[in-house]
C-alpha cells in the first residue's frame, strides 16, 4: 500500500500549480457534478451534523464549495504540496495532510464525506479498507458522495491517468463495495464521457444506516 501511495503523492506534488489552474473552476462547466455536490450538501444539512470532510481535497476548491453551501467543511489530502496550496488559496478553511486509510477524525464524527475522484488511484484490492475508514468517521445517517471514472465492463480497468495510474469502475460493482462496507446507495448519476477514453462521470451517493 505504501509504495503506490508514495508514488501518487510524489506525482501530485509535482503538478500542483498546473492541476489547480485546470480544476479550480472546472465545475462551472459541469452542471451534473456541481448539482450532485449541492444535493449531497443539502442532505448533510438534513442530518443535523454539518461537519464534512473533503477527502483527497487537492487544491481545496471543493472544500470551499462545501463551505459556501453551509457545511463545516475541511480538506484532507495525501500530497503536502496540495495541502500547502489549499491553505494559501483558502486561508479561512482547515486543510491537513492525511492518508485515506487512516483519517485523523474521531469515530462517528461527520455528517458527510466527499470523495471526488480521490480514490481512483487505489488498487481494487485496497479499496475496501478505504471505504471502511470512511464509514468509521461517518455518524449514523451520514452521507458519502464518491465520484470516479465509470466503465461499462465487468471489472475495474487500470489506465494511464495524466498524473499517475488510475482505475475506472463499473458503477454496479462499486455500489457492491459500498454495500460491503455497510453503506446504502441512495442515488446514482452516470453521464457524459469524462475523458477521451469514453469513461463516464459516475457519482454514487450512499448513507450510513
Amino acid at each position: 500500500m505504501l509504495e503506490h501511495q508514495d508514488e501518487t503523492r510524489a506525482a501530485y506534488d509535482g503538478v500542483v500549480e498546473l492541476y489547480a489552474s485546470m480544476f479550480a473552476h472546472r465545475l462551472e462547466t459541469q452542471p451534473f457534478a456541481r448539482n450532485m455536490i449541492a444535493t449531497f450538501a443539502e442532505l448533510v444539512h438534513g442530518t443535523g451534523n454539518l461537519r464534512a470532510a473533503d477527502v483527497g481535497c487537492g487544491p481545496g476548491h471543493l472544500t470551499a464549495m462545501l463551505h459556501d453551501l453551509g457545511l463545516d467543511a475541511f480538506g484532507l489530502d495525501l500530497s503536502p504540496a496540495m495541502v500547502d496550496h489549499a491553505r494559501r488559496a483558502h486561508p479561512a478553511l482547515r486543510f491537513d495532510e492525511a492518508r485515506m486509510e487512516a483519517l485523523p477524525v474521531e469515530d462517528g464524527a461527520l455528517g458527510g464525506v466527499l470523495a471526488h475522484y480521490s480514490m481512483i488511484h487505489t488498487p481494487p484490492g485496497e479499496l475496501p479498507a478505504l471505504l471502511a475508514e470512511q464509514v468509521r468517521v461517518l455518524a449514523p445517517g451520514g452521507l458519502l458522495l464518491v465520484s470516479f471514472f465509470g466503465t461499462e465492463g465487468p471489472e475495474p480497468v487500470r489506465f494511464d491517468h495524466k498524473v499517475t495510474p488510475a482505475y475506472s469502475w463499473p458503477a454496479e460493482q462499486f455500489a457492491e463495495l459500498l454495500a460491503g462496507a455497510g453503506l446504502v446507495t441512495v442515488a446514482r448519476l452516470l453521464h457524459d464521457p469524462a475523458s477521451e477514453r469514453g469513461f463516464l462521470d459516475t457519482h454514487l451517493l450512499a448513507r450510513r444506516p
